[in-house]
């Protein structure tokens, strides 16, 4: 009786420890993307990112050599799940959309000093190539990226390099998005408020179900 009953507390034992060392590496993946510095592994020298949104899916194909910066960077984003519930918060007919601000604020602020260095544009801003927003200044690419609707040969002299495009016929869903709400949603609120504020303000937003990368 005594070896019955130290077998189930060995098993109960085990049973806690294994469900410790899940719950703790569930919260080490989340607590990652609040880690930048951490998410700096070295992408293939090409990859695709299968993006399943409520529009549809689509495929984006990344080649390293366009931009080794922003390959790797979208990279580490998709394989962590940062894209995951995220909205298409701005979408702009015959120009772009736009896309990859997290839902949660806490992640979002965890990557506002997490900027790229500006890198040489090697590819055209054309129909269907993938490329990370910035603003006027130097080296402000972070996390938010677009893709292009037309040949958007204008933006190659600002700094805004592409690193991939979308593939497989994957443009006839891109251009599904809705557009409805166009550029207004507000990014400061976006940013205080994440998601919550985007439920609440544009419920019928496009957003992206899960993005993985291709095995």
């Amino acid at each position: 009786m005594k070896l019955v009953l130290s077998t189930v507390v060995t098993v109960a034992a085990l049973t806690l420890a294994t469900a410790s060392l899940f719950a703790a590496g569930q919260a080490a993946g989340a607590a990652s993307l609040k880690n930048p510095a951490s998410l700096n592994e070295k992408a293939p020298d090409a990859y695709k990112a299968n993006f399943d949104t409520s529009a549809g899916a689509f495929v984006i194909e990344v080649h390293r050599a366009w931009a080794p910066l922003g390959a790797d960077r979208f990279y580490n984003l998709v394989k962590n799940g940062f894209f995951d519930n995220t909205r298409f918060f701005r979408v702009v007919p015959n120009f772009m959309v736009q896309f990859g601000m997290n839902g949660d604020p806490a992640v979002t602020a965890a990557w506002q000093s997490a900027t790229l260095k500006d890198e040489p544009t090697k590819e055209s801003n054309k129909r269907g190539y993938v490329t990370f927003a910035k603003t006027g200044a130097p080296n402000s690419r972070g996390t938010q990226v677009f893709i292009n609707f037309k040949d958007n040969g204008f933006l190659d002299s600002q700094g805004f390099a592409p690193f991939g495009q979308v593939v497989s016929g994957g443009m006839d869903v891109a251009e599904k998005i809705t557009s409805q709400y166009g550029e207004n949603p507000n990014q400061g609120r976006i940013t205080a408020e994440g998601n919550a504020y985007l439920t609440k303000e544009f419920p019928k937003l496009d957003y992206i179900k899960k993005a993985t990368i291709a095995k």
